[in-house]
């Protein structure tokens, strides 16, 4: 094991040398390359399993890492960290969580968040993002809005430049589309994205709507959102050369009719 640790010491030495004489723009296409295989992983491996020899490179490179880097790399709840490996202990969760200003859970019992979904499928709606690279390297954003109950999707918006002024006005326009169909929701579901402001949640609970933000790092307490994303990647986006936001917006259209 020993032997494995520094012959990774080395092809990483390797590997940094071999960069410097590298321009920048090279760095930076393949940096893209390398996100997009990660992402295409992220999709379809479960938690990889590590040896103490990967760990220990990882840990050493994360140290070039800015403290806020390393913090939203840390920021995963303790079971998804064991799954990798890592043993975190309670008190380091804790003060994570504190920071991040979420507070403990008042209670334990009662019904689980799977029963509450059942339960209340007619007056669930979920909002979420996703992202879609262009053919010329533009990352475009995506706002969707989803009702539980059939699945049905409206399409809030496509931006280059997701602020939250923006996710704001999405918001109104969403609700305006709705019309009367908002009187039979109860709750809206979303992440704890910093683009979902105090102004943004006033929008939905005007309407009457109260929102619920789902815990941090735990896509399948949206899981119906996310869902719907993989589902538009898989058989729609993956499929298509995007050119610019107009022709994102005409195609996820289209999609979501279809």
């Amino acid at each position: 094991m020993t032997f494995r640790l520094l012959y990774l010491i080395f092809v990483r030495l390797c590997g940094w040398l071999s960069l410097l004489p590298r321009s920048g723009d090279v760095k930076n296409a393949e940096i893209l390359v390398l996100r997009h295989q990660i992402a295409i992983l992220q999709r379809q491996v479960r938690s990889p399993r590590l040896s103490w020899a990967d760990r220990a490179v990882l840990a050493a490179l994360t140290r070039r890492l800015s403290t806020a880097h390393r913090r939203q790399l840390s920021l995963i709840i303790c079971g998804e960290m064991t799954g990798l490996g890592y043993k975190i202990a309670p008190s380091t969760i804790w003060e994570i969580l504190k920071e991040a200003g979420i507070d403990p859970a008042p209670r334990r019992a009662g019904a689980s968040w799977g029963q509450f979904l059942s339960a209340q499928a007619k007056t669930i709606a979920a909002v979420d993002f996703f992202h879609v690279d262009t053919v010329f390297l533009r990352r475009l954003y995506v706002l969707f809005v989803i009702e539980h109950h059939h699945r049905r999707v409206h399409l809030a918006g496509v931006t280059a430049h997701p602020t939250a002024a923006w996710t704001v006005q999405q918001a109104r326009n969403t609700l305006m589309d709705l019309g009367e169909r908002t009187d039979g929701l109860k709750f809206l579901i979303r992440d704890r994205d910093a683009k979902y402001t105090d102004a943004f949640d006033a929008v939905f609970v005007a309407a009457g709507l109260r929102v619920i933000a789902t815990p941090v790092r735990a896509p399948r307490a949206n899981a119906i959102c996310e869902r719907w994303i993989a589902s538009a990647r898989r058989e729609c986006t993956d499929r298509i050369l995007i050119a610019d936001r107009r022709h994102l917006h005409h195609v996820l259209s289209e999609y979501v009719d279809h």
